[in-house]
């Protein structure tokens, strides 16, 4: 099965997130000498939060009662009602999940089974109908959190006057092992909690956003990387139906889902290192919840997807089919109809695999022999052709950058293309794809446009993320285009805004692509002969 493999993804994914995580949001006022808290009613009891810089900050609300004890691995249920104001003013717990070197413990939040909180920031408490934003964070579905520097909702929502939610769910096993009929129907849909718990937070942000400014009727969900896969996987969710109206999907186009026979097969191995039988409830409810993370590293996660494969995989415990919850794959074999009428944005990061490649020490180095060896070890049926029509388009790519560039047109161009064109086929809400193209400042602009470059700049968070974005003035000029642009999807369902080119709705005929850039440009139909070559 691989399972070295998969734990390598598995923990470059994870590291990702702890290079974000590490750098703790930088709205938080001091209580001693800021303004006085502002208190809000919610459907579960009144809430006092904080007031800075013209925006009202709600942090850790509480969506659900916590997941622990006989509530593990059981779809959320709503929290006990409290009468005396709750003081929002740290962010929640997120969710256990692996802590190193920049991680979550560099950071404020701890790691805790009890994690179903949600973040607000808004313009204003005054009943206007702001849109309302919901950012699913990335990570996979293994780690990460809503409480990060990068997706620091203050500037964003004051820019756009719209509401910013982000939101903590459950992660990995806690939130995706699924268990079989000898557990009963109380566990039927345990390999989809993590999901099932967003769904609960927009069931939240549909009875209480209004009390916020922000407009029940008018809710964009947002992610970037694992959080554009959880994007995916709620745009084919039944239970989500009707709890949000545009969708974003940024650098993780969620086509596939394992099926649940494949998931259970997992979860039966983790069982087996814990020493629990099959349909023992109460060994399992009982069982110490750092035992239960700390068996994944030894469980035969799912295999990973054949040499080929046009998406980027990610192992381990993971959303899967399992009939009721999420009834078929996401994307596969086409776009599921019950979000035809949602608009969709899609799209991702030219050099997104740069990151993954960074740390190895022949990053930079790597021959023109290297190269070549790369394209034929990962698409061997293709690289006769792929090669010459890689140099083609990136005349200017070093052989390091060439195998960036394959890896990223291979793992998330190409499974954009993919959604873009099934949902486009669906002839309902239009569709409008982009690829940035703009490559960050920092170290000589040595990652070029990596994965997760977007995140702060489509959230105006670029002075607290220099290291990522770099100096000078040009980041701050894509957060302006970017951040317009997300905002304006959110308002109308189009992205169009100015400072951009026309921005046409992508169909399978015109495939028009939106390249951000200093001077962004559409073009029509991009790198179409490695398209045709990789689709073939």
């Amino acid at each position: 099965m691989q399972i070295p493999k998969i734990l390598h993804r598995l923990i470059i994914l994870s590291a990702i997130f702890f290079t974000i995580a590490g750098m703790t949001s930088c709205d938080t006022p001091s209580r001693s000498t800021g303004p006085e808290p502002n208190m809000v009613k919610t459907s579960y009891g009144p809430v006092r939060g904080l007031h800075e810089e013209g925006i009202y900050i709600f942090r850790g609300l509480r969506y659900a009662s916590p997941p622990v004890g006989e509530l593990r691995f059981k779809p959320p249920v709503p929290p006990e009602p409290w009468t005396e104001p709750v003081e929002a003013y740290e962010f929640g717990n997120q969710a256990m999940q692996s802590v190193g070197p920049g991680g979550p413990a560099a950071g404020s939040q701890k790691t805790d089974e009890d994690c179903l909180f949600l973040n607000v920031w808004t313009p204003g408490l005054d009943n206007k109908k702001r849109p309302v934003m919901v950012w699913l964070h990335g990570g996979g579905f293994s780690s990460g959190s809503g409480g990060d520097a990068f997706s620091n909702g203050k500037n964003l929502s004051r820019k756009g006057d719209v509401v910013i939610v982000t939101v903590n769910h459950r992660l990995n096993v806690f939130g995706f092992l699924q268990l079989g009929e000898a557990w009963g129907t109380d566990y039927a849909t345990s390999g989809q909690a993590g999901m099932l718990d967003i769904v609960m937070s927009l069931k939240w942000v549909k009875d209480n956003i209004a009390n916020f400014g922000g407009d029940p009727g008018s809710v964009t969900i947002f992610g970037e990387s694992g959080g554009g896969r959880k994007v995916a996987m709620l745009m084919a969710m039944e239970p989500a139906r009707g709890l949000f109206h545009k969708a974003i999907i940024q650098s993780g186009s969620g086509l596939d889902a394992p099926s649940k026979t494949e998931a259970i097969e997992t979860g039966r191995g983790l069982l087996k290192n814990l020493g629990i039988a099959e349909g023992d409830v109460k060994a399992l409810m009982s069982a110490d919840a750092r035992k239960i993370f700390d068996a994944q590293p030894r469980t035969p996660f799912l295999p990973p997807p054949p040499t080929g494969q046009l998406t980027v995989p990610i192992g381990g415990f993971v959303p899967c089919v399992d009939g009721i919850a999420l009834k078929r794959k996401p994307f596969i074999p086409d776009a599921p109809a019950i979000s035809a009428d949602i608009p969709l944005m899609i799209g991702s990061n030219k050099d997104e695999m740069a990151i993954f490649h960074g740390n190895d020490p022949k990053f930079g180095k790597y021959t023109d022999e290297e190269f070549i060896e790369h394209v034929k070890n990962v698409l061997p049926d293709k690289a006769d052709e792929l090669i010459p029509a890689l140099r083609s388009a990136f005349p200017d790519y070093s052989p390091t950058d060439l195998i960036v560039a394959t890896d990223s047109l291979k793992g998330y161009f190409i499974a954009t293309a993919f959604q873009a064109e099934r949902k486009a086929a669906l002839n309902g809400a239009p569709v409008y794809v982009y690829l940035m193209e703009w490559e960050t400042m920092a170290d000589n602009r040595r990652l070029r446009a990596h994965h997760a470059l977007d995140v702060p700049l489509v959230f105006d968070n670029v002075e607290a993320t220099r290291s990522m974005v770099g100096e000078g003035p040009e980041p701050q000029r894509m957060a302006d285009l970017m951040s317009s642009a997300w905002v304006s999807f959110a308002r109308t369902g189009n992205p169009n805004t100015a400072g951009l080119p026309e921005w046409p709705a992508y169909t399978p005929e015109n495939r028009s692509t939106m390249f951000f850039n200093i001077e962004s440009h559409v073009v029509e139909k991009p790198f179409e002969t490695i398209r045709q070559i990789l689709v073939k």
